[in-house]
């Protein structure tokens, strides 16, 4: 995901109809199909779109619909997800009323809604549903005790130092191993603690002198001792910033991949006893580590001496009530959204409290959920739909890479066998997940959110040891959003990233269809088995080269054209940091290329015949526009900016369309428009 200039002539910025394609030219029939065409209501043909592709498609659209104060931004995505929320209410309450036997789906589903809506409860426990983790902080005494408190809040979802979590091994990736990461701070990146622009120097301002002494004093310090231990914590937190790699170098994923035994573990962090530690968090005899960032844990064993047991104690009952902060009484929830909310993303008001519970329950209890969602969202014909259209994809992508002059012969043969390989999983899960281990009751809202993160965790390290599930889903099939898993080699497209709000699949024309879904998801998450990052496994999912050094050379001599390209868009102040996105800036200008050549092959394109005035190619890159339709507020944006591999929504439309000659062709761009490149400058890879 995640995730998200012009025409000269007169037919194709006018606004009427023409109903060329339709059998009947009459003027009511115009109007029915514009009603129902999923692009052209959220055109402004007061843009050229040469001069701003994106407010061309969307600005109507944009202009009818201000981002609500309850959130960071407003568009697609977000009109899916309302629908999937009204949706899931009624299930909800039809749960509440069915007297359900305990441990089914219902009685869980019913149960999680009432103690998240039970405000009455809520407000009247305050803290005490935390009282027994706090006490267990309390009781630490030493580094060992402290490292064992590290472990069991790593078992309840709470942030520690130490980011352990269960994957596959990259390099063998039918083994699922042990892996370590950075983790440990409060901040959204280890940037924010030392960036020098007006956005990063507000929020760390306020993170350090008004929401941690905000968190310390609900926790029950005083004002004195709540301002002393924010600063210390603060120091703490930056100590470990500081030895945290930047959002572009954790791209690289061989720096990233140190494979060491225990032993050699010990000799990096040797405070810390490592064995003791993993047996407490349910990883169970762990011989072989993969470290992401061994200098962080260094400096994690540093800090374990050069902050006292009870900055550590402070540093973790600040990360226990973040943890859980938005699922307590309402001081601690306004605060966690005041931080979280407004000051990082710009909400001005929180959603309603039963949007917010279902939210969390999609979270935790997304497949249960999705089981009812696709059986009324995602028919079969529509899957086979999808299906088809991958195959479509990758026929063009081998097309691409057959006539692609930069790379070798033994090269591309091995691309070949890598694409073909790639697995696709459309809709939803062939197998769910099995949740009757899940524990839910009406008791403290916080309590079941801790368990369903005890859950997660227990199955996740149950993984260690166990052949790989390649079925497995990590998305569910409501989410708006699809991936790439470099390590099966697969791509994973959920049922809600296909639709479009309002309209029934059927009703869509391929040319949007194309765009919106073939080149926007489909033809990006393929890309991204060939991107800076993905390029490097193989066909079997390991980290291995298998490109002759010469094709890895043009490779990255085309990458870095669009990494200069992107690094020279800005907004707010702040450059798009095209290092950091260049995958997915990659993905997307693969999509679309891709995408266009899958689409020329449909009957609608050799037709050519024209609806709403607007001929498929056209249509095409509307559709794709579409996938885009949003915008957001100046703090969400600019913590995008800063903290995300992808860049800003409307980027990701003018910014690749810049380098696509049919973009130019449809929409007769020429030189001295906003968004003209010279030929020259036009990035081609795929």
């Amino acid at each position: 995901m995640l995730k998200r200039t012009h025409l000269g002539t007169v037919m194709f910025l006018s606004a009427t109809v023409t109903g060329l394609w339709l059998l009947n030219s009459c003027k009511d029939k115009e109007k029915n199909y514009a009603a129902t065409d999923a692009i052209y209501k959220n055109m402004d043909t007061t843009v050229k779109p040469g001069d701003n592709f994106f407010l061309y498609a969307n600005g109507a659209w944009l202009k009818k619909n201000p981002i609500p104060p309850a959130y960071a931004s407003w568009g697609i995505g977000n009109l899916v997800q309302e629908d999937l929320r009204d949706k899931l209410k009624k299930i909800n309450e039809g749960a509440l009323k069915e007297n359900a036997a305990t441990g089914t789906s219902s009685q869980k589903i019913g149960d999680f809604y009432y103690s998240g809506m039970d405000t009455v409860d809520i407000e009247k426990q305050g803290l005490s549903p935390l009282k027994a983790e706090l006490d267990k902080i309390d009781q630490v005494k030493d580094i060992n005790s402290l490292v064992d408190e590290f472990a069991h809040l790593h078992t309840i979802g709470v942030e520690t130092p130490i980011g352990a979590y269960v994957g596959q091994d990259a390099k063998n990736s039918s083994k699922m191993l042990l892996q370590l990461g950075q983790d440990g701070i409060g901040l959204p990146n280890r940037d924010y603690y030392f960036n020098t622009d007006q956005h990063s120097v507000d929020i760390r301002t306020d993170y350090q002198q008004k929401h941690l002494p905000t968190v310390f004093k609900l926790a029950g310090l005083n004002d004195a001792t709540a301002s002393a231990a924010s600063n210390k914590i603060y120091g703490l937190e930056k100590f470990l910033a500081d030895s945290s790699r930047k959002l572009e170098d954790l791209r690289d994923p061989y720096h990233n991949y140190n494979k060491m035994p225990i032993a050699g573990l010990s000799k990096l962090a040797p405070d810390i006893n490592w064995k003791s530690m993993f047996d407490k968090m349910d990883y169970k005899n762990v011989d072989t580590v993969i470290v992401g960032q061994p200098e962080y844990y260094r400096a994690v064993n540093k800090a374990l001496k050069t902050y006292s047991l009870d900055d550590w104690k402070a540093y973790l009952r600040k990360n226990l009530v973040s943890a859980f902060g938005s699922n307590l009484s309402k001081p601690f929830n306004d605060e966690n959204f005041r931080f979280y909310g407004t000051v990082i993303r710009g909400q001005k008001t929180q959603l309603p409290r039963w949007k917010r519970v279902i939210d969390e329950e999609n979270g935790l209890m997304g497949e249960v959920l999705g089981q009812l969602f696709v059986k009324d969202y995602f028919p079969e014909k529509t899957k086979e739909r999808y299906v088809k259209l991958v195959e479509a994809m990758r026929t063009s992508f081998k097309e691409h890479i057959e006539k692609l002059d930069w790379m070798s012969e033994p090269t591309k043969q091995k691309a070949y066998d890598k694409l073909a390989k790639v697995m696709p999983k459309v809709g939803y899960p062939d197998k769910w997940k099995d949740f009757s281990t899940l524990t839910i009751n009406r008791g403290p809202y916080a309590l079941n959110i801790m368990s369903a993160n005890n859950f997660w965790h227990r199955f996740e390290a149950n993984k260690l040891g166990k052949p790989v599930d390649r079925t497995e889903w990590d998305i569910t099939p409501q989410t708006y959003n699809a991936y790439y898993n470099p390590s099966n080699n697969e791509i994973v497209l959920p049922a809600a990233q296909f639709m479009v709000p309002g309209f029934k699949d059927d009703d869509i024309d391929d040319a949007v269809v194309y765009g919106y879904s073939a080149a926007s998801t489909i033809g990006h998450e393929m890309t991204h088995g060939f991107d800076d990052e993905g390029r490097q496994f193989d066909a079997a999912g390991n980290l291995k080269g298998w490109w002759l050094p010469q094709d890895s050379v043009a490779f990255t001599k085309r990458a870095q054209m669009l990494i200069d390209q992107f690094n020279g868009y800005s907004i707010y102040g702040l450059h798009v940091n095209g290092k950091a996105t260049q995958g997915e800036n990659i993905a997307d200008l693969g999509g679309i290329v891709i995408g266009i050549d899958a689409f020329k092959k449909t009957d609608q394109y050799k037709e050519g015949k024209t609806i709403n005035g607007l001929t498929p190619m056209q249509r095409f890159f509307l559709g794709y526009a579409l996938g885009w339709l949003g915008q957001e507020r100046k703090e969400s944006l600019s913590s995008q900016i800063l903290t995300n591999e992808h860049a800003p929504g409307f980027m990701r439309v003018n910014g690749p369309f810049t380098d696509v000659p049919e973009f130019y062709e449809a929409f007769h761009i020429k030189k001295g428009d906003k968004m003209w490149l010279d030929p020259d400058k036009r990035v081609k890879i795929w």
